[in-house]
């Protein structure tokens, strides 16, 4: 999750993951449905009906041109908006947050047709989110979206197993 703005050195070094791992990637995203199960069932969730989240991850998809062309044509965008509670599994999370999240509730918004979610509170769940969604023809494009997944496949330890799985 970038969360500041990237130094050359970052998009140099981003140019040069894609390079090394773009061939050896396929399309792999996973639908909106499988990720709000997937995080269902991992975390502890209350889902929240707040206008104010559902717009914050509406407007994150509509005014990014990238994520906005995933949106058909006509279909207006919709949204589901979890809390992660800070017990059990979640409880991990809050006790992993850093700046600029520390001390935030962990909220997840989902868009539901384009797959494209937002994580406050959290910078780990949303690598995981990320690494478990994988990318689509388009994002595997995108030089940013190939290393940024790359980088929460290897976080997650399962960077090698991925690619096996994508050679078949």
């Amino acid at each position: 999750m970038q969360t500041t703005k990237p130094t050359r050195e970052q998009i140099e070094g981003w140019k040069a993951t894609f390079a090394a791992y773009r061939p050896r990637l396929r399309p792999n995203r996973k639908t909106a449905e499988a990720l709000t199960a997937t995080l269902r069932a991992r975390y502890p969730v209350v889902e929240m009906d707040d206008e104010g989240w559902k717009q914050v991850v509406i407007q994150n998809v509509t005014m990014n041109p990238f994520s906005a062309e995933k949106l058909p044509a006509g279909q207006a965008p919709d949204v589901v908006v979890f809390r992660i509670r800070n017990e059990g599994a979640g409880e991990v999370l809050y006790e992993r947050q850093r700046e600029p999240f520390l001390g935030l509730p962990i909220t997840v918004g989902v868009e539901r047709v384009t797959g494209e979610f937002h994580v406050e509170g959290s910078a780990d769940l949303w690598d995981e989110l990320f690494a478990f969604r994988g990318l689509d023809a388009a994002d595997l494009e995108n030089f940013y979206l190939v290393a940024e997944y790359v980088g929460c496949l290897e976080k997650a330890g399962t960077l090698e197993a991925t690619l096996a799985a994508m050679r078949g």
